[in-house]
């Protein structure tokens, strides 16, 4: 195959994201989650994002009635919308959050990003075993 060089080359940093650049996570989030609802009025997405922690914290409502539509059989269609959402994330170098508003988490529905980090307690740590916890039990394996 031979080269014309009168033909202009394409550039290839012409299709990269620019660090400073988001992608549009509302219509994302709109676009992955309509598709389950029966009624499109009652979705609300809001999107926050923090430029100095490098996240984004997605919020979604909409109708209990569609929540098991969008959470789908044992959370697949949830972690799914959370799989490709974190992907897009990762293009920006950013990493995002999803929260679903009106099923297991009332009461943050008005607080900004870091004043829900600052309310959030630390996870939990593991117990250290102490000298007098006595002897672990030996657990054998069933045979069949």
């Amino acid at each position: 195959m031979f080269l014309n060089r009168s033909v202009p080359q394409p550039h290839h940093n012409s299709g990269t994201i620019s660090p400073t650049a988001s992608p549009n996570y509302l219509g994302l989030v709109q676009f992955l989650v309509e598709p389950f609802l029966e009624s499109l009025e009652t979705l609300s997405v809001d999107c926050e994002i923090s430029q100095t922690l490098n996240r984004v914290w997605v919020r979604i409502a909409f109708d209990s009635t569609d929540k098991g539509k969008v959470f789908g059989r044992g959370g697949r269609n949830i972690q799914a919308i959370r799989t490709v959402i974190a992907a897009a994330a990762a293009t920006a170098g950013q990493s995002v959050y999803l929260d679903i508003y009106g099923s297991t988490t009332p009461g943050r529905e008005g607080m900004s990003f870091e004043e829900d980090t600052e309310e959030r307690s630390p996870p939990p740590t593991r117990r250290e075993p102490r000298a007098n916890d006595g002897p672990k039990p030996i657990v054998k394996p069933r045979l069949r």
